[in-house]
């Protein structure tokens, strides 16, 4: 029962924090420090209901798209999708077999937590200047992709934050369409990390000691709590700024300095 309530508990902190800008690494840190650190196949698996949570609050939008693909529109917007998705996977792969990732331990997530506050504070003001924009560049998608290969460096930074802020810089600063673009971005670029994360699961045999039942608790967990962030977060941000997920990801960063080993 003590590890279901653990698993409860590392579900739902992965569903809201995934897809709020404050980083689901430095709260999952904080998390298993308290309830004992979990496997890499329980981490791939939460984030698969993350992912699945996703695709389900999206689905209009991904079957519009699927069977849009004559209109040039439809057309236009998956491949800018695309795109930044195979900037990632490009990118990204070499970084992450050259090993160039900071470990996720406390130092560099909470700086990566304060930094990127920062900069959200910063980048919201300068997009508040420029006249209000939807439209998706082939600059924009590019941008979202290095984004989330950023993220992957510096545990810590949050994928949807380097996505979205950076999408919001280059000109995106209707706050919904740039969530809107990071989230989908986010469904290939979190179906691939965890399939490649399952399969060094399965060929390392880390997984055969596994508690399904606590790893089907967490999933479901992270596929209702993600599922409701995220419809939540789309309503929030069409009328409210950033500015105080910035300040808590700062507040956040400073007491993880102060209260756990460096080395946690």
């Amino acid at each position: 029962m003590h590890d279901l309530i653990n698993a409860l508990l590392l579900g739902i902190i992965e569903g809201i924090t995934e897809f709020l800008p404050i980083s689901s690494t430095g709260h999952l840190l904080i998390a298993q420090h308290w309830l004992g650190p979990k496997s890499d196949l329980f981490n791939i698996a939460i984030q698969a209901g993350a992912i699945l949570a996703i695709t389900l609050v999206f689905k209009a939008r991904l079957l519009a798209m699927a069977g849009g693909w004559r209109q040039w529109e439809q057309r236009d917007f998956l491949l800018k999708i695309l795109a930044a998705f195979a900037v990632t996977a490009i990118v990204g792969l070499p970084v992450r077999w050259l090993g160039w990732e900071l470990p996720e331990t406390v130092s560099p997530v909470a700086w990566a937590l304060i930094l990127g506050g920062i900069a959200m504070l910063a980048v919201e003001r300068v997009s508040e200047r420029g006249p209000a924009s939807t439209t998706i560049t082939w600059q924009i998608a590019v941008a979202v992709g290095l984004a989330q290969v950023l993220a992957g460096i510096f545990p810590g930074t949050s994928r949807s934050a380097a996505a979205i802020f950076v999408a919001m810089l280059l000109g995106l600063n209707r706050k919904p369409a740039a969530a809107e673009f990071a989230f989908l971005v986010g469904i290939p670029t979190m179906f691939a990390a965890s399939g490649y994360a399952l399969l060094e699961s399965l060929q390392n045999g880390s997984a055969t000691d596994e508690n399904w039942a606590a790893l089907a608790v967490a999933f479901t967990a992270a596929t209702m709590t993600g599922f409701a962030t995220v419809r939540w977060l789309l309503a929030y941000i069409a009328n409210h700024r950033f500015t105080g997920f910035a300040w808590y990801r700062i507040a956040l960063g400073i007491a993880l300095l102060a209260l756990l080993p460096s080395g946690t």
